[in-house]
């Protein structure tokens, strides 16, 4: 597996994983698919504000999960906070995918000068919260029932992780 900036040729496969997401699963909490027009806005937008866009591409060169992070909020006093994200193909998970783009886009945060990566997960995901304690993120908040997906109440976890010990600047 390889771990590499997302190019516009990868769109095709982040629209089928993001809309998969969306349709199937409680990771994204939208529950309207989108076009390749949607998509190609987003990654030109993160790109644009110096955010990574990353893939994580097999032997056969086909995308198995992207993953991104952005601003956590747009005030400059959360300027040195980001808020990722990472999907990966429902034929692919369980193998470390989603590991390996988490570890790359901690990498491009600390590269950034950024001092805390933000994660907010759906309470039930086991999976994923336990994914993100192995990489030493910590569980800050707990929201109940502040999102709604399939007909039922959904509860959101913070998690957090700190990048760097410096000072503000």
């Amino acid at each position: 597996m390889i771990v590499r900036e997302a190019s516009e040729g990868d769109l095709p496969a982040i629209l089928e994983i993001y809309n998969d997401a969306v349709a199937n699963t409680l990771a994204i909490w939208n529950e309207t698919q989108v076009d390749l027009a949607n998509r190609r806005a987003w990654m030109a937008d993160r790109q644009s504000r110096g955010f990574p866009v990353l893939v994580s591409v097999d032997e056969a060169g086909n995308v198995t999960g992207y993953a991104s992070f952005a601003d956590w909020r747009t005030f400059d006093g959360y300027r040195h906070t980001v808020e990722h994200s990472v999907y990966v193909n429902k034929t692919a998970r369980g193998g470390g995918i989603g590991k390996a783009l988490m570890l790359a886009l901690i990498d491009r945060a600390r590269a950034l000068g950024k001092h805390v990566m933000v994660a907010g997960i759906e309470s039930g995901n086991e999976a994923s919260i336990r994914l993100h304690e192995k990489l030493g993120f910590q569980s800050v908040g707990h929201m109940p029932e502040v999102g709604t997906k399939f007909g039922k109440w959904l509860d959101l976890t913070f998690m957090q992780i700190t990048l760097d010990r410096d000072a503000p600047r």
